[in-house]
């Protein structure tokens, strides 16, 4: 059975999730408030319907899963309100941007058994899975900490800080190859252009086994970095996005 799929948020990143809805699935309804969208995207998946309002998406009976690529303030809102109708929901990161609201957002997936999938998408990625394979398999020895460096020069948010933005990635990582949750969680960060939203983040974790980890996130940094680092007590392993043909390295000493 094909899932007919529709998709509120058609920016630079929610166009890649149309791509791939589009193969995936039925894509059925498109929406977005922007000018010039609606004449855009009508012409590039024709046989999807144009919602002027994202409750007339909802509206419909058949639809079975709706897709949430909208500004971040607007997440948790209207993945509450896909979830109340009886849609699945795919919601790109974060979530919701207090803990309480998702928090609320799992519940009322469980009470309904619908899926509430967020945008992790490194969690697919072959590095990050080899990385994994090389944790579990012991190759790497007793795991002592990870860390890792995501920093850009740009793009700028204006909602959402480096670690909303930028963490997410990483944190969703490291929680998957560590497999527990930390006891212990600093952020310090720095707004340096725009008031109340920090553009550079370090963040440390601390988990009951003992390992720690790190996050240095920025987007005013020279450097385009994409690396995540396992130190382990035999060996070390970088998984390396930037790298065109080794992403993943193992060394030995």
């Amino acid at each position: 059975m094909t899932v007919r799929v529709g998709q509120a948020g058609l920016g630079e990143w929610g166009k890649n999730l149309a791509r791939n809805f589009a193969d995936l699935a039925h894509l059925v309804w498109l929406s977005d408030p922007a000018d010039g969208k609606a004449e855009e995207f009508r012409s590039r998946y024709p046989q999807a319907r144009w919602a002027e309002s994202f409750e007339e998406m909802l509206e419909d009976a058949t639809l079975d899963a709706v897709v949430v690529a909208t500004p971040v303030p607007t997440h948790y809102e209207l993945a509450k309100l896909a979830l109340v109708a009886g849609k699945h929901v795919f919601v790109e990161k974060p979530p919701a941007m207090k803990s309480a609201e998702i928090d609320e957002l799992v519940s009322i997936a469980e009470e309904r058994d619908l899926v509430l999938m967020p945008g992790h998408l490194l969690l697919y990625h072959p590095g990050v899975l080899k990385l994994k394979e090389l944790v579990d398999g012991g190759e790497l020895g007793e795991v002592l900490m990870v860390y890792g460096n995501r920093q850009n020069l740009g793009v700028i948010r204006k909602h959402e800080n480096a670690l909303w933005s930028l963490g997410v990635h990483d944190l969703s990582v490291i929680l998957y190859l560590l497999d527990e949750d930390p006891v212990e969680a600093v952020a310090l960060g720095q707004s340096l252009l725009k008031t109340g939203v920090e553009d550079v983040v370090f963040c440390y974790l601390r988990f009951p086994s003992g390992k720690i980890a790190h996050m240095h996130l920025s987007w005013l940094d020279p450097h385009k970095m994409r690396k995540m680092t396992v130190v382990g007590t035999e060996k070390m392993a970088v998984f390396d996005d930037m790298e065109l043909d080794r992403k993943v390295t193992v060394y030995e000493k």
